[in-house]
């Protein structure tokens, strides 16, 4: 993910709309889904072997950030290491940040193994309420009980803690003192794991009921400015991403708060232990296997980041990316599972893929959207809740036309340079596997 500063604002309106989109869509996503009592820290198992080590003089701590957009940015992620290298001087602190912007954790259960548990955290930090606002709580229980089970089995001494923050649209249950359905529907493997959780929240909200707090407002720059707001807390601005000098920090206080009673919580260091799945259908065995793996037609190369913008987009999180420019080129691949997508990166390039399944009837998928200015990373299903066996997938390139200035006008967005646009490419990098690829 891109430090907040560095993403462009086009991109932040995107996140925006996505968490906006996310919570109107929850409303009926799992509409009956029980509410949990919102409190700021529920210390459970607490952080025991993060601790000890904290407090080992050369310790060496790796910490790692899975999430969404707010994480990207240079607020709480940052702030929070800063207050670890402070409090701990005799141990040295490095950051995993596996931070990607409009995503939630059924893209994290894909990618936490490559993006962090590869790089062996000590602690890792999840933060995904947002931007799952809109999704089915089922799935976020699936998907939320994959990544606990990946990573103790990956490495029973890495401690957990799940962070919920809040935007504008998902707040009113948090103003009746009850956590928004998607970290309600956290908490409960949050129970079953007996993993910590903090609500970043609380004193957002308390500001919010007061009618103290400016959910969408530029920061002030003048003493007449700073005048006017009175005792106006402004948030963040935009509703959803804090400013890293209020909101964030309002977010980080939460942390620091919340640390002593997860540093007592459970003292003694532990292996953690998975034990019996909450949902036996939950997503342990998501994998991210190289869109390599495929099987590519003929003139089908790799995409250079230094040639071509959607692959510089892309290097960091999917290596392995190759490009299809010509009409007629596909790739080809078996799993053996339930579940696959694609893992690639949208954009103005984008053009339109055929997507044929089990020998069924093509469906085309179009790789540029309202938002298409610019390249970014982005799914799409292939196929979801399939029979358990192998199935065959099939990805060609068309030469259907799109009327890209139709597609971005949707978001009141136009062509810039009609280079940029011409092309009608298709730049896959990974696939989102629940199973495994066979011949």
């Amino acid at each position: 993910g891109l430090p907040h500063r560095l993403i462009p604002y086009p991109m932040r309106l995107l996140f925006s709309a996505l968490a906006l989109c996310a919570a109107v869509l929850g409303q009926a996503a799992g509409k009956d889904f029980p509410l949990v009592e919102a409190r700021e820290v529920t210390p459970r198992g607490g952080l025991p072997n993060f601790f000890r080590k904290a407090q080992t003089t050369g310790a060496e701590i790796k910490i790692g950030y899975l999430g969404g957009s707010i994480t990207a940015q240079n607020g709480w992620r940052v702030q929070t290491l800063a207050h670890f290298r402070q409090a701990c001087p005799q141990a040295s602190f490095t950051e995993v940040n596996a931070a990607i912007g409009g995503t939630g954790s059924d893209l994290g259960v894909f990618r936490v193994q490559q993006d962090v548990l590869s790089k062996g955290p000590d602690l890792l930090f999840v933060e995904f309420a947002v931007n799952d606002g809109g999704a089915d709580p089922q799935r976020i229980i699936r998907a939320m009980e994959g990544i606990v089970r990946q990573t103790w089995k990956a490495n029973p001494s890495t401690d957990i803690c799940f962070v919920y923050t809040i935007t504008e649209a998902l707040s009113p249950p948090m103003l009746e003192g009850k956590l928004q359905r998607s970290a309600s529907a956290m908490e409960k493997v949050a129970d079953h794991y007996g993993i910590p959780s903090i609500t970043l929240g609380m004193e957002v909200a308390k500001l919010a009921k007061a009618g103290k707090l400016l959910w969408r407002a530029k920061l002030p720059k003048t003493a007449d400015e700073r005048a006017a707001l009175a005792d106006q807390f402004v948030f963040a601005p935009d509703s959803t991403h804090p400013h890293e000098s209020t909101g964030h920090v309002l977010y980080t206080q939460a942390i620091v708060r919340s640390l002593p009673a997860l540093a007592i919580a459970n003292a003694t260091p532990t292996a953690h232990v998975s034990g019996p799945a909450l949902d036996p259908a939950n997503w342990e065995r998501a994998k991210l296997a190289p869109i390599t793996a495929a099987k590519l037609s003929a003139g089908v190369a790799s995409a250079d980041p230094a040639t071509d913008a959607h692959a510089k987009v892309g290097a960091k999180r999917l290596p392995a990316m190759v490009r299809l420019t010509r009409p007629g080129q596909s790739l080809e691949f078996r799993f053996q599972g339930t579940h696959c997508a694609v893992y690639d990166v949208v954009g103005p390039a984008g053009g339109k893929v055929a997507v044929t399944l089990d020998g069924g009837k093509p469906f085309v998928v179009q790789r540029i959207d309202a938002y298409g200015t610019y390249p970014r990373l982005s799914t799409f299903i292939v196929g979801t809740d399939l029979p358990e066996g192998v199935h065959s997938v099939r990805l060609e390139l068309l030469a259907d036309p799109i009327d890209k200035a139709a597609v971005l006008a949707k978001n009141k967005n136009k062509i810039d340079k009609p280079e940029r646009f011409a092309p009608l490419e298709f730049h896959p990098g990974g696939l989102l596997l629940l199973g495994e690829l066979v011949p």
